[in-house]
């Protein structure tokens, strides 16, 4: 993919004349548009989940309640043995929550990475306060905030996790915008230029799709 997305940039620029700002942006809007068809079966997924969670949680709860008072081994071997029985019973699958999307984008975020250090011609252009080829001090700070605001957005939507997945899930939600900052600061400002706006589309996308998908409550 690398020597195609560098002919594409390159060709957008051209179109904007010789803007290779938008045409990362451009290229970012074109390559999450070509995910999104994965993303929308991800949502459904996520959301017939959460339709079965909401049936399923009041045995969960009644499940932990009978076994509140019992911390013995045996006791914790049954109480998982009977929650899977449940998540058969309903066809519940919590690890099935669709992960292509998730994992197609680092061969994706490479490539791209790749492509415009390739690029020679990025290096020499500025666009708004930064220089695309060189670091910048500000830009990583952007989009790990933009990612964090993604996965706040996305946290607030999901109803299907008990607490302490939500726990942990928050842990990792602080932890991979605070990465792709750092990562960020060591790389040509295109790429997190990239991640922004990349980040800025998924949020709206989250929202879009979640509307979308969520069946209407019956009065």
């Amino acid at each position: 993919m690398i020597y195609p997305f560098s002919l594409l940039i390159t060709f957008f620029a051209n179109v904007f004349q010789g803007n290779y700002g938008l045409s990362i942006i451009l290229m970012t809007f074109i390559i999450r548009l070509a995910i999104l068809p994965l993303m929308m079966n991800q949502t459904k997924k996520q959301m017939a989940m959460k339709e079965k969670m909401a049936v399923l949680q009041p045995e969960l709860t009644a499940l932990k309640e009978k076994y509140k008072n019992d911390s013995s081994t045996d006791a914790k071997k049954q109480e998982q043995t009977e929650m899977m029985q449940l998540y058969q019973k309903h066809q519940f699958n919590p690890l099935n929550i669709g992960c292509l999307p998730m994992l197609l984008q680092w061969p994706v975020t490479l490539a791209f990475y790749y492509a415009i250090r390739r690029t020679p011609e990025i290096a020499a252009h500025d666009f708004l306060w930064f220089s695309l080829g060189h670091t910048d001090m500000i830009l990583p700070l952007i989009a790990a905030a933009v990612y964090y605001m993604q996965f706040r957005v996305s946290q607030s939507l999901s109803t299907q996790y008990q607490q302490e997945q939500k726990n942990q899930m928050a842990l990792i939600g602080l932890m991979s915008p605070i990465m792709m900052g750092v990562l960020s600061f060591g790389m040509p400002a295109a790429l997190p230029l990239y991640w922004a706006v990349g980040g800025i589309f998924i949020t709206v996308q989250t929202v879009v799709l979640n509307k979308l998908y969520t069946k209407p409550k019956a009065a």
